[in-house]
């Protein structure tokens, strides 16, 4: 056991602190406190500890509203301990840090509520429980294979928990995943454990089967979910990805529009498209004369994509990755892009390939403020600065923060 005086929050839902002259990253801990930790995880260069006994307590700690946080318990949430002004606070100086640290950008940062969740609960419509031996649902430890037992989960949507109707009987299966899409469908996809079959319990909700290369089979009701956007139905793969936060959509959608500024007529690229949320709305603002071409890999987003477009013959969906796809089209320059890309960012090759099309804007959706800063240090060496961000509190009680991020030529 470590006495400990913790620091400075970092990425990932740990503070920082140090032990005879060793880094030692903690959770369940707050800046300022002093802490009793026991050590998770020893290597050469730095120590991960649970903070156990909380010695000296940070003025923003609170009981955490439910029993399955702590110590060695649930790992789905990281900030249950401290107040939700806190947590945005703290997620907030992560994503200053990484700016200064890997773009060497310096920027006051606020963390924006999103609507709907005043308590930061109940906001999950998608929810994976792990399934152990004998078919009883529960969610892992952190950075653990071992499965907590729940109750019930306060961070998920009351839909999902009304979904839930069966904790056990699901033997068979390795994961259970749980959707309840805005649009009132509910689904439920089932991940076997290999050369198993899986038992399923009566559900009242579409059910698939996730047969990895293979792809999801349905089983029973329909594949795919609807979700309701500004006025707009969005078919989504219920396998697909779409944002877990009810409000996260018309949020980030929004927050990329004001961002964008998108004018008749003009060429717009959506890349890393999904099922066409915001290639939706720049084909509506570019209007008839112009144009939105959105690009995904994933064939089942592409087909969502392109339903969800049809009543919008300005606005066209290409299969394949980013980079690979615009020289295959030859597409020399673009207006405004847009790019959402997944955790990974970027990455040099697309940052080069976005900016040799000299758009006058390009926003950036990202949930990692990591690899956003990092690509935004490639797109600086290219002529484009950074204009305007702004950061959501998608995810409340974990350490993640969704940013959308404005570049103009310099």
């Amino acid at each position: 056991m470590l006495e400990l005086t913790v620091g400075a929050v970092a990425n990932g839902g740990w503070c920082v602190a140090r032990h005879e002259g060793r880094v030692v990253f903690v959770r369940h801990a707050l800046p300022g406190e002093r802490v009793l930790a026991r050590v998770t995880e020893e290597t050469t260069r730095f120590l991960r500890a649970d903070a156990v006994e909380i010695l000296e307590a940070s003025p923003d700690r609170v009981t955490p509203p439910c029993p399955f946080s702590g110590p060695g318990r649930c790992g789905g949430c990281d900030w249950q301990h401290a107040s939700l002004a806190a947590q945005r606070r703290l997620k907030a100086d992560v994503v200053a840090e990484q700016l200064q640290r890997l773009a060497g950008i310096t920027r006051e940062v606020v963390v924006e509520e999103v609507p709907g969740t005043p308590d930061g609960l109940g906001w999950r419509t998608r929810v994976q429980f792990a399934a152990d031996r004998d078919g009883r649902l529960g969610l892992r430890r952190h950075r653990s294979h071992e499965i907590e037992r729940i109750d019930a989960c306060l961070i998920a949507h009351p839909a999902i928990e009304d979904l839930r109707v069966s904790t056990e009987g699901w033997r068979g299966a390795a994961t259970v995943e749980f959707i309840a899409a805005t649009g009132g469908d509910r689904a439920v996809v089932v991940t076997p454990k290999p050369h198993r079959d899986v038992r399923i319990p009566d559900v009242d909700a579409s059910i698939m089967l996730d047969e990895g290369r293979r792809g999801t089979r349905v089983l029973q009701g329909k594949g795919t979910l609807t979700e309701h956007v500004a006025g707009r139905d969005y078919r989504v793969s219920a396998s697909g990805f779409w944002q877990v936060h009810p409000a996260a959509a018309a949020t980030l959608q929004n927050a990329v529009l004001d961002f964008a500024q998108p004018k008749p007529g003009e060429w717009a690229l959506d890349l890393y498209c999904g099922v066409g949320l915001f290639a939706a709305a720049l084909a509506e603002a570019v209007g008839p004369s112009g144009a939105v071409l959105g690009i995904e890999s994933e064939p089942p987003a592409v087909q969502d994509a392109r339903h969800n477009l049809r009543d919008l013959p300005q606005a066209q969906t290409e299969r394949g990755k980013v980079e690979e796809a615009l020289d295959r089209l030859d597409i020399q320059q673009a207006d405004l892009v847009v790019c959402d890309p997944p955790r990974s960012g970027l990455g040099r090759p697309v940052v080069t390939r976005i900016a040799s099309l000299t758009p006058s804007r390009i926003v950036y959706v990202s949930c990692d403020p990591a690899t956003l800063s990092r690509d935004l240090n490639w797109f600086a060496e290219l002529g484009y600065d950074l204009a305007e961000l702004r950061a959501f509190d998608q995810y409340p009680m974990t350490h993640h923060v969704e940013c959308v991020a404005l570049l103009v030529r310099g």
